[in-house]
């Protein structure tokens, strides 16, 4: 572990940060430049205390879990949490299989949207972060593990459970946009990316997929109008918008009703109704 190399990187880290960056109050006088060092272990969740004495080179090793929380925080790169890690005196987290960081850019916008629904997944729909109101209507899926953290597999051979958002007169449509858009991955991927083991997996679980699979069709899902479905509301229709990152392995998603109408009534209602509304 490098004590001083870590201390300074997390100093350079932290100065580089706006309050605003990470939805924190500016406040109208600050003496130091970007967050303060109690701000950043607010966002940790950490003790200020362990945090000062890691900038002050006095702290001890972080664990994973501790490092994993700065990356967060931070706000930081695959390339810079790889960095912390080595620091750190740990070996960086593999970037092979599923992502499980996200990116910062979309991060920055997640964190600003509060009155619409927004999620933040990869290109095989495991969602890597949510914001309140689509917790309260998608449930947690940032804690899936294993193959149910892609939607389209829970789609598939979780039927009941996953496919209760939507309209049922719905269902065939999502169905075979989901499959399509999981060929152009699979494509771009080839015979050895996750995409493919998806893809086989699936075909061996459900008939329906295999149906739609042999279709051959292609097409990237994401732009759409739609219904949602909630028990507190009943439907919800709503515009799907989507920002990419550079490279297309995450998107953010955006979930609109139009200003005005009684979706956007029902969705005000859900924000204000909160944790007791995502009881499903």
């Amino acid at each position: 572990m490098d004590r001083a190399a870590l201390a300074s990187f997390l100093r350079t880290r932290r100065e580089r940060l706006r309050p605003e960056d990470v939805g924190l109050p500016a406040g109208a006088r600050r003496r130091v430049a970007g967050l303060r060092r109690e701000e950043v272990a607010q966002l940790a969740t950490m003790s200020s205390d362990y945090y000062t004495r890691l900038e002050q080179e006095r702290g001890p090793q972080p664990s994973l879990q501790m490092l994993a929380a700065l990356t967060r925080a931070l706000r930081l790169s695959r390339s810079e949490r790889d960095h912390l890690h080595r620091l750190a005196g740990h070996t960086p987290p593999e970037r092979a299989g599923a992502a499980d960081h996200v990116a910062p850019a979309l991060r920055r916008v997640l964190d600003r949207l509060g009155d619409i629904p927004a999620l933040v997944i990869t290109e095989l729909d495991e969602t890597l972060a949510q914001n309140d109101l689509a917790r309260t209507i998608f449930g947690v899926r940032e804690q899936r593990t294993g193959p149910e953290r892609s939607g389209a597999w829970s789609w598939f051979v979780h039927p009941d459970t996953e496919r209760a958002v939507y309209p049922a007169s719905d269902h065939p449509r999502q169905s075979r946009a989901i499959v399509a858009n999981l060929r152009a991955v699979a494509g771009r991927g080839g015979p050895a990316s996750r995409a493919a083991e998806l893809v086989a997996d699936l075909r061996s679980r459900s008939l329906e997929f295999a149906t739609l699979w042999d279709l051959e069709e292609v097409a990237e899902r994401f732009a759409d109008h739609k219904v949602v479905v909630h028990p507190a509301v009943g439907e919800i229709e709503v515009d799907c918008q989507v920002l990419f990152t550079e490279d297309r392995s995450q998107a953010l998603l955006t979930l609109t009703p139009e200003p005005g109408s009684a979706a956007a009534e029902k969705m005000r209602m859900l924000a204000v109704l909160g944790p007791l509304a995502a009881e499903r």
